[in-house]
């Protein structure tokens, strides 16, 4: 799929974002199309591509014959002489009339010179110069297109964090305001009891302080919700006080990756845009040795020109425009220069083995990134699994508590202590969800296929 037709599929997707993220919550895809769209640094990255583009056709014509066209007017305070001062005197004074009319023909009138050329250049040997150069430009342009593909992996990646964050803290706020509610039950329930003998002062305080702890909870959550979405619409390009809901929002479970997942560094290695734009780099670093070298080469090139002027010069410097045409080989032959051209060579090779280095180092680093990001979704499915079994528990513990509790058999001490426990489990779970769905987009930018 070309270009054009990409960005007609983004627009035509923006539109309808655009048109439906009131009606309805926005989908991670959305998200994604909006952020794509709209961000600055993709657009600077595409305009790379462009001049990167342009510039390796305009390094095409070098291969091909140039024409040049010059015009110019002179006036000078004397005029071309073919006679000297002594020679005009004698033949003024030898030929009497005649003489003298040899004198007159002989006058240039070349003051006002007006003059024109044309010239042709076909390039035949220039030392490698061209071809290095035109493969120079050509790795530029893949380089350009290599660096806007790493800029759209970093575009979707922080999509998706912003993303993952809003649902957290909306789960989070859900999470808050139940547990608030149950604490505000429990307060009704002591201060019941208390007016009944049942409950002592104590207890009711000890109830209080949690649902302020509640209250301020919710708070804190309500506004990192608040600051997370305007994160969210500043990503997608949208003004920061829309009012937008996310469809993942009222998951209870998030979709999961599989239980095992397994790395292929080969196919991580074949993907990442980093190791491709090296690769470039390397390439491009090569086609320098050959353009340094090539300055300290021979070099060789056809022309042919075409020069007109008035007054003419032939046929007697007359007051006419006439032309003439040449062709002809220029070669060019440095001899010496100190060693300038093998220290600029050896500088060259040093750029070079500097560059096949960062490449070595990066698909080590690669490797590894990819083993750890593996690592760590298989460790973030153990943990969600503990964390699922660990809320089962709690909740089971804060039900035979409120029961035991309205029956007086343990203190209010017990019932705060096993919803603390409960909003702890729930909270480990909703962070055990997002780490999953978090690791498994690590994997995929390890990878190379986000």
């Amino acid at each position: 799929m070309n270009m054009n037709r990409i960005g007609l599929s983004l627009l035509l997707a923006v539109g309808t974002v655009l048109g439906s993220h009131a009606q309805q919550p926005l989908s991670l895809d959305s998200c994604r199309t909006l952020a794509l769209t709209n961000n600055k640094d993709l657009r600077i990255s595409q305009e790379k591509i462009t001049a990167a583009h342009n510039q390796q056709k305009a390094a095409s014509t070098n291969f091909l014959p140039k024409l040049d066209v010059m015009g110019t007017y002179m006036y000078t305070q004397k005029e071309i002489s073919l006679l000297s001062d002594e020679q005009q005197q004698t033949l003024g004074a030898v030929g009497g009339a005649i003489g003298q009319g040899i004198v007159d023909a002989l006058q240039t009138d070349t003051r006002n010179l007006f003059a024109g050329t044309a010239s042709l250049t076909q390039p035949l040997y220039m030392g490698g110069k061209i071809r290095a150069y035109h493969r120079l430009t050509r790795y530029a342009e893949q380089l350009a297109q290599a660096q806007h593909a790493t800029q759209l992996q970093e575009v979707l990646l922080a999509i998706d964090e912003a993303y993952w964050q809003v649902v957290s803290l909306v789960n989070r706020k859900n999470l808050a305001e139940s547990y608030l509610q149950s604490v505000k039950r429990l307060e009704n329930d002591v201060t019941k009891m208390k007016s009944q003998g049942l409950a002592t002062k104590a207890d009711e305080l000890s109830v209080m302080v949690k649902v302020n702890e509640a209250e301020v909870t919710l708070t804190q959550v309500d506004n990192g919700l608040s600051l997370a979405k305007m994160a969210l619409c500043q990503l997608c390009g949208l003004p920061m006080d829309t009012p937008v809901t996310l469809a993942d929002e009222q998951l209870k479970d998030l979709p999961l990756p599989p239980a095992s997942v397994e790395s292929n560094v080969h196919t991580a290695l074949s993907l990442r845009s980093e190791v491709k734009s090296l690769e470039l780099a390397e390439q491009m670093y090569r086609q320098k040795i050959a353009l340094t070298r090539s300055e300290f080469l021979p070099s060789v090139a056809l022309s042919a020109n075409y020069l007109i002027t008035n007054p003419a010069l032939v046929n007697g410097f007359e007051k006419k425009f006439r032309g003439m045409w040449g062709v002809g080989v220029v070669v060019k032959v440095p001899v010496f220069h100190w060693g300038e051209g093998n220290y600029k060579v050896r500088a060259a090779k040093a750029e070079a083995r500097i560059a096949r280095y960062q490449l070595d180092d990066a698909k080590e680093k690669i490797e590894l990134q990819v083993s750890q990001s593996t690592s760590k979704v298989n460790e973030a499915v153990q943990r969600l699994s503990m964390a699922l079994k660990n809320m089962e528990k709690a909740e089971e513990n804060l039900k035979y508590a409120r029961l035991s509790f309205q029956e007086g058999v343990i203190p209010t001490s017990n019932v705060l202590e096993a919803q603390t426990a409960w909003l702890s489990a729930q909270s480990a779970k909703i962070d055990a969800q997002i780490d999953v769905k978090m690791s498994e987009v690590y994997l995929k930018k390890a990878m190379g296929t986000l």
